[in-house]
């Protein structure tokens, strides 16, 4: 359950703090002792800019423009100069989850006290949060090294009072407006707080944990939509016994799908109405291996989460101020870890559509769905039934296989060949939120399909859980009968699975 506010500490905040904030709107509150902390790394900052030795992000350039050492009076200007130039995205806006939780990852960071910003730049960042202000981000500008770069960029921008943003309702306005309306005064950026502001992974970071929190939720979905599938075409509930998993395989996750599959098909009449006649010995593998290859997903998330919760536990900045006050360059800005899980993501993802798409289409070939009219339809040859929606379902599922494609195997120098070696994360995130929002749809095509095909059973009678599940679908979509509009069915379905109601059966 989300929470109406979060308190952000220098140790940082979990995954759920996160997704409270971008997607919930949970308020943000500095502790006082952070902002203490955020104050007594800005002293070192301050000292090192009043002295004549060049040091890196406060009196130098940035980049392959590093080697300029830059006077005291122009360090206000290198700083706007700096969020100006790199707020260089193009393409179109982001969402607005991924930008709120963008920026409080990166406030997150700043919080950290490692970063050497005056605590007037945490609390505005803050209020931009808690006024529902979103400063539009564009899909493209980051290479996912030197931190998201441009996205960071457009969000800082905003900050200053400059660039572009949305209210609270949505519609975009002028900036200066927006904070006016808000109570908050642009912050004047002086040394090192421009660079603190866009140096860090925070994009592919919250895309990650909020693709975290949507699979975890959909692999239940899944188990659910699987155990259907298996009442709708006859399959057998012994291969999911709890002997068969742990004992002899030990993936946690094969065993919790199992267990979850198990659990639906519970005093199913379906199931047991053909236990001791059925001649067949085995189901096909899109029944048989469900568990195997949603654990596989389970266990695939497990290992996202990890890396995860270690990217939220670090202080990403370059450079960074150490405990004793020494200002050290680094590389803690490469998003190499990060991205690598979410590619990981997106194979798991296209082979948890695949398997999905297989029991649908089985259950829609007479040949195959012992005794199911072809394609579920009501007259066949005259209704069509749900054969294009299979279409659609294959269409999205080929799509899936195309972005499993990993961004992290690229790498494009940039910066005058000063990065020279990019982790390509930001990508690897964007294209893994669309192969999660089409898994949602390929998910609730099987679900729509399965509801459809148990009915068509009558008057064998699914378990007590399929049952729920068909009954909710029937709330908005009507059961069996001649065709007619098929897409406001099909998204009907996909709003239940989205929304988690699928999985919350269990």
């Amino acid at each position: 359950m989300s929470r109406s506010e979060v308190v952000i500490h220098t140790s940082g905040m979990t995954a759920q703090d996160v997704i409270d904030i971008a997607r919930h709107d949970a308020k943000v509150v500095i502790a006082p002792a952070t902002l203490s902390a955020v104050a007594t790394t800005r002293a070192h900052i301050d000292a090192l800019a009043a002295s004549h030795d060049p040091v890196y992000g406060v009196s130098t350039g940035f980049g392959a423009l590093a080697n300029r050492h830059v006077s005291a009076e122009l360090r206000t200007q290198l700083q706007k100069s700096l969020i100006r130039s790199h707020a260089a995205g193009m393409g179109e806006p982001v969402e607005r989850e991924v930008v709120r939780a963008l920026m409080t990852l990166r406030l997150k960071t700043l919080c950290s006290a490692r970063t050497g910003v005056r605590p007037v730049v945490v609390e505005t960042m803050a209020a931009l949060l808690n006024a529902g202000i979103t400063p539009i981000v564009h899909e493209y500008g980051s290479l996912g090294c030197s931190g998201d770069l441009a996205p960071l960029a457009h969000c800082a921008l905003v900050l200053m009072g400059e660039g572009q943003a949305c209210g609270p309702d949505g519609i975009e306005a002028p900036v200066a407006d927006l904070l006016a309306r808000a109570g908050i005064e642009p912050v004047e950026l002086r040394e090192k707080e421009g660079l603190a502001l866009i140096n860090g992974t925070d994009g592919m970071l919250g895309m990650l944990i909020m693709a975290i929190d949507d699979l975890t939720m959909l692999c239940d979905s899944v188990d659910v939509a699987a155990a259907m599938s298996v009442e709708a075409l006859l399959g057998t509930d012994q291969v999911f016994l709890p002997e068969l998993h742990l004992p002899l395989r030990p993936h946690p996750g094969q065993a919790q799908s199992a267990a979850n599959m198990l659990r639906v098909l519970t005093d199913s009449g379906i199931v047991a109405s053909h236990k001791v006649n059925d001649d067949r010995v085995q189901d096909a593998y899109s029944l048989r291996c469900a568990p195997q290859v949603t654990g596989a997903v389970r266990d695939t998330i497990a290992h996202a989460r990890l890396v995860a919760d270690r990217e939220l536990a670090a202080s990403i900045d370059n450079p960074v101020v150490l405990e004793d006050g020494r200002v050290a360059s680094n590389g803690n800005f490469h998003g190499a870890p990060v991205a690598y899980v979410l590619d990981f993501l997106a194979i798991a993802v296209a082979d948890l559509g695949s398997i999905s798409e297989r029991r649908t289409d089985r259950m829609l070939d007479k040949n195959r769905s012992h005794g199911l009219p072809p394609f579920l339809a009501h007259d066949p040859g005259v209704d069509s039934g749900l054969m294009i929606a299979q279409y659609t379902q294959a269409a999205m599922v080929s799509e899936n296989k195309r972005l499993a494609v990993p961004a992290s195997a690229d790498s494009i120098p940039s910066s005058g060949m000063q990065e020279d070696h990019v982790s390509m994360g930001w990508n690897a995130a964007r294209k893994l939120r669309t192969a999660v929002s089409n898994l949602c749809m390929i998910i609730s095509i099987e679900y729509l399909t399965a509801a459809r095909a148990i009915d068509l059973r009558s008057p064998l009678v699914p378990s007590p859980l399929s049952a729920q599940a068909v009954s909710l679908l029937r709330k908005s979509v009507e059961g069996p009968g001649p065709d007619r509009y098929l897409a406001p069915d099909m998204q009907a379905a996909c709003t239940i699975v989205g929304s988690g109601a699928l999985a919350q059966l269990l």
